[in-house]
C-alpha cells in the first residue's frame, strides 16, 4: 500500500493505492487506486494486468471519475466504464485497446452556452483504439536528443454498442538536437475527428491551448468559442520550436534550463478550414526545470496572432504563465 501525489498535465492530485502482486502465480498484478485532484475531482480505478510474453502485456480496468471542465467549458464530466488493452514491442511499441464508457455532461453553469447545453446529458462511447509509438529521446520530460513518432487511430460506433460514431486520428512528431551546449527542440502534432451520421459532442472534440500545450493561451483558449465556453473542434494542427540554454551557474545535470520559444496552432470545426488562414501564434522566454516526475515551466508569453469572429474570441494570455506536466508541445 502507498499514498502520494501525482502531477499531470495542468493538474495535481493526491492518491492512495493498493497493489497485490502475483495474484494467480503468473506475475499478474491487481491495482486499486483512488485519487482526489484539482481538475479530476475524484477517480477510482481497479486494474488487473499480466504478461503474455517477455515484451507483451495485457490489462483490463474498471473506472469511475468526475472531471471539472468549468475552467473552459461550464460543465463537469462524469465517466463510468471499463477498458481492456494489449501492448507489445520494444523499440516500436504498439497498443490495441477497447473502451466502453458511459459519459455524462452535468452541473452546467447558469451561463453555459447553447452548444454545451445541447451536449448535456448521457452518451455511451464504445471504441477500439490502435496506437503505435517510437521514442528514441534520452528523456521524455527534458530531451537533449532523439526523435518521437506517434500515431493513434480510434473507431467508435453504434454497431459496437455506443451512442456516438466517429473516426478519430492523431499524429505527433518531435525532435531534439544538441548544438554545443544548446538544445534545439521542435514538435508538431495534429488531429482529425470525423463523425459518422451526425455531429460530434464536446466530450469527443479536441481542445487546444494552455501552459503545457500552445503557450500564451488559456486552457482551451484556441478554436471556436461561445461566450466563455471553449467548444472544441474536429480538426487541429499545432507546433512549437524552442532553444534551451544552460542555466547560469547550475550544473549541467541539474535539470534547469533557460528557453525561448515560438508556438502556435489552429483548431477548427470543419477540417477544410484548417489551412485557410495563418495559425494563432505566441512567443516567449522562460525557465524550465525537468524533475524526474514532471516538467515545470515559468514563461513570459507574448501572443502575436489570435482570432475574433462569429464563433467567439480566442483567449490569449499575455504575461507570466506557469505550467506543470508530463507532456509538452
Amino acid at each position: 500500500m502507498k499514498t502520494g501525489t501525482d502531477l499531470g498535465n495542468t493538474e495535481g492530485s493526491a492518491y492512495g493505492q493498493l497493489t497485490y502482486r502475483n495474484l494467480f502465480g503468473g506475475a499478474e498484478a491487481l491495482n486499486l487506486t483512488g485519487s482526489l485532484g484539482t481538475r479530476t475531482r475524484s477517480a477510482y480505478q481497479a486494474t488487473l494486468s499480466g504478461f503474455l510474453g517477455p515484451f507483451t502485456t495485457w490489462e483490463i480496468a474498471g473506472l469511475n471519475s468526475s472531471r471539472d471542465n468549468t475552467a473552459y467549458a461550464s460543465h463537469i464530466e462524469l465517466n463510468k466504464g471499463g477498458t481492456a488493452a494489449l501492448r507489445w514491442g520494444t523499440q516500436i511499441r504498439q497498443e490495441i485497446a477497447y473502451e466502453g464508457i458511459w459519459r455524462q455532461v452535468t452541473s452546467l453553469h447558469e451561463d453555459a452556452s447553447p452548444t454545451v447545453r445541447q451536449d448535456a446529458g448521457d452518451s455511451i462511447k464504445s471504441a477500439f483504439t490502435h496506437t503505435i509509438l517510437s521514442d528514441t529521446r534520452d528523456s521524455s520530460l527534458l530531451p537533449s536528443q532523439g526523435v518521437l513518432l506517434k500515431l493513434k487511430n480510434q473507431i467508435a460506433g453504434r454497431a459496437l454498442g455506443g451512442t456516438v460514431s466517429h473516426w478519430k486520428s492523431e499524429a505527433q512528431a518531435a525532435i531534439a538536437i544538441p548544438i554545443s551546449k544548446v538544445t534545439f527542440a521542435t514538435s508538431i502534432r495534429g488531429g482529425l475527428l470525423y463523425p459518422f451520421g451526425g455531429s460530434s459532442t464536446i466530450t469527443d472534440r479536441f481542445q487546444l491551448g494552455g501552459a503545457t500545450d500552445v503557450r500564451g493561451f488559456h486552457l482551451g483558449g484556441l478554436g471556436p468559442h461561445s461566450g466563455r465556453d471553449a467548444l472544441g473542434g474536429n480538426a487541429y494542427i499545432a507546433g512549437s520550436t524552442a532553444l534551451l540554454f544552460p542555466f547560469p551557474r547550475a550544473p549541467a545535470d541539474s535539470g534547469l534550463r533557460l528557453q525561448t520559444f515560438v508556438n502556435g496552432g489552429r483548431l477548427v470545426s470543419d477540417y477544410r478550414d484548417i489551412l485557410d488562414s495563418p495559425p494563432s501564434l505566441a512567443a516567449g522566454v522562460g525557465i524550465v526545470y525537468g524533475h524526474p516526475v514532471a516538467r515545470f515551466e515559468l514563461n513570459f508569453c507574448l501572443p502575436i496572432i489570435m482570432r475574433k469572429g462569429a464563433e467567439g474570441s480566442e483567449r490569449a494570455r499575455k504575461g507570466i504563465q506557469f505550467g506543470i506536466g508530463i507532456e509538452f508541445l
